[in-house]
């Protein structure tokens, strides 16, 4: 393919019929989708998070323990694309609901199981010396993980939900299942009108590439000033 193939197939994708619409409001719904969808794993992540921790240390709360058990297993077990067919196809049948949303709620849910596993881990990595020094100041079980654990436990773990976040962006890349008009099906509607499958992708593809790199630099800047505040 010589440089005036390349320039006409550039213009038959993108600038004819302003076909580069699609892959700008795809790019907006993408975006829009990971950061309310990371906003609800994180929520949900944190708070079985502490479900099962408290039952890990006191022993209570074991109904709680045991529905984020079944929740974690259910989520982690079954693909992320059957979950929001589900939603869409099955819970959300019979509802007018936007599909926007929908999605966000079936990304959301989905990363919440991982996060949950990430913020464990996170409150797992403090020595369990630092709840007993808490203990033994006079401080309740509750006063002890909030002022003593939570702060380092989180600050461990802002690595890995960077990480996390990062895929849950690539992860949205199936909401075109439910006829969302994300990234991916902005390309894919180009490629539909001309044909054309090699600039529309290869444009996507970029789009997502550029992404994960700033934000692979966000994660390595945030990684640098933990280390410079331990010290």
């Amino acid at each position: 393919m010589n440089l005036q193939s390349l320039r006409e197939e550039f213009v038959l994708n993108f600038i004819e019929d302003n076909r580069w619409q699609y892959l700008t409001r795809g790019l907006a719904t993408t975006l829009k989708i990971t950061l309310f969808a990371a906003i609800i794993g994180i929520v949900l992540g944190f708070l079985v998070a502490i479900v099962r921790t408290t039952h890990e240390n006191t022993g209570k709360a074991k109904i709680a323990n045991a529905i984020c058990g079944l929740y974690l297993t259910i989520i982690r077990g079954t693909p992320v694309l059957v979950q929001l067919l589900i939603l869409y196809f099955v819970i959300f049948a019979s509802v007018r609901i936007d599909k926007t949303l929908t999605a966000i709620i079936a990304f959301g849910i989905n990363s919440g199981a991982y996060q949950a596993e990430i913020f464990r881990s996170g409150i797992q990595s403090v020595p369990r010396g630092q709840l007993e020094a808490g203990r033994s100041l006079g401080f309740s079980y509750k006063q002890t993980i909030w002022t003593v654990i939570m702060p380092q436990a989180i600050r461990n773990v802002i690595p890995a939900l960077c990480n996390e976040f990062i895929a849950l962006m690539k992860e949205t890349s199936i909401a075109g299942y439910i006829a969302l008009e994300d990234l991916t099906k902005g390309g894919d509607i180009i490629r539909s009108r001309t044909y054309s499958a090699f600039m529309p992708y290869i444009a996507v593809a970029l789009i997502y590439l550029v992404l994960v790199l700033i934000l692979t630099r966000v994660e390595k800047s945030i990684e640098r000033r933990l280390k410079k505040s331990e010290r």
